[in-house]
């Protein structure tokens, strides 16, 4: 049973301990000390996300999938060892887990996450680990966009490398989650996919579940008293005319269409949600979580309590720790549940 939501304990590691540090001098981190928190942590978290590569795995590196030679659109396919070659035997195409980084929109890149993603190649599923345009100079429709059109590519792709375009998952951290999700919402909401002048690149049916890491799936928490980050984060991920300098009543109206809470209904896939309370976001889950039961969505939860230490932000991607091994557990069996495989 999901407890009922409360305000998180601050906590003391990670980026977002370092944040409630600088929150000191600063009344909420803004967008710029974000970009350089991540900036100088990006280098070392790539090389300890991923010590002692993952075997057994075939990796395909750096795919353009949109053709215009940019890093923002690049993905990354990582398979069971021959899967490319014939699916595996006796259990036909493998499903697919497509993965969208955290990073606060900001930041961030697929390189951080290759081991977690072969990680779950290595259970029976093809990975596609995606990267796409980001905010400040990007908004939100760009991103989705990007995120569509990695979609597209997987559709049109994806069986060269043993995968099913029709038994897809969708999976994110942080911000990353809130695109998987929002990408999900737009893909049974038409409102939702002209507001972003998206022609969704695969049918609702098609994606068989959504994955949730710590994601930013509750954009009301943004607004209130005492959250670490500013509220442009929101400003920047609204075009210019919604954003801009808004007030706050005209600016929480606005956030609306970010906010995948607020497109939930009983079409949705089955939704895994990981969080604990050490998490800055762990209120907005709990919420989500909530929401889901509401609409009758199947939904897996695996919620950590302020006493295990090794679940600040975002832990999911450290495979040391016990607490990311199980994650890993429970996402193998809800890919190969929600695939039916």
């Amino acid at each position: 049973m999901t407890p009922a939501p409360r305000p998180p304990r601050q906590p003391s590691g990670g980026p977002f301990g370092m944040a409630r540090r600088a929150r000191g001098f600063l009344r909420r981190v803004p967008v710029w000390a974000w970009r350089a928190l991540m900036h100088s942590l990006g280098p070392a978290e790539r090389t300890r996300f991923n010590a002692e590569p993952v075997t057994g795995v075939d990796y395909f590196h750096d795919i353009d999938f949109v053709g215009d030679g940019i890093r923002a659109h690049r993905l990354d396919v990582i398979t069971p060892a021959g899967a490319r070659a014939a699916p595996v035997e006796g259990n036909g195409p493998l499903p697919v887990y497509v993965y969208f980084h955290g990073g606060g929109w900001t930041s961030g890149d697929k390189a951080a996450l290759t081991k977690y993603c072969a990680s779950q190649a290595a259970a029976g599923m093809v990975a596609v680990n995606v990267n796409y345009r980001r905010a400040p100079r990007f908004h939100m429709a760009h991103v989705l966009q990007d995120a569509n059109a990695a979609l597209g590519w997987v559709r049109e792709h994806i069986a060269d490398y043993g995968g099913d375009a029709a038994r897809i998952v969708l999976g994110g951290d942080s911000a990353g989650g809130q695109i998987a999700a929002l990408l999900t919402a737009a893909s049974f909401r038409p409102e939702l996919a002209g507001h972003f002048a998206l022609t969704p690149a695969t049918p609702g049916s098609s994606l068989r579940g959504l994955v949730q890491h710590c994601s930013v799936v509750d954009f009301s928490v943004f607004f209130e008293k005492g959250f670490v980050l500013s509220l442009n984060f929101v400003r920047m991920l609204l075009p210019r005319a919604a954003g801009g300098r808004s007030r706050f009543a005209e600016l929480r109206a606005a956030a609306g269409v970010l906010s995948p809470i607020e497109w939930l209904d009983a079409r949705f896939p089955p939704v895994f949600v990981t969080t604990s309370e050490r998490d800055f976001f762990y209120t907005a889950n709990l919420n989500f979580i909530a929401r889901l039961r509401e609409h009758k969505v199947p939904v897996d939860t695996l919620i950590y309590g302020w006493d295990a230490p090794n679940t600040e932000h975002t832990w999911q991607q450290d495979f040391r720790y016990p607490e990311s091994q199980e994650v890993y557990r429970r996402l193998h069996a809800f890919v190969h549940r929600v695939a039916g495989t």
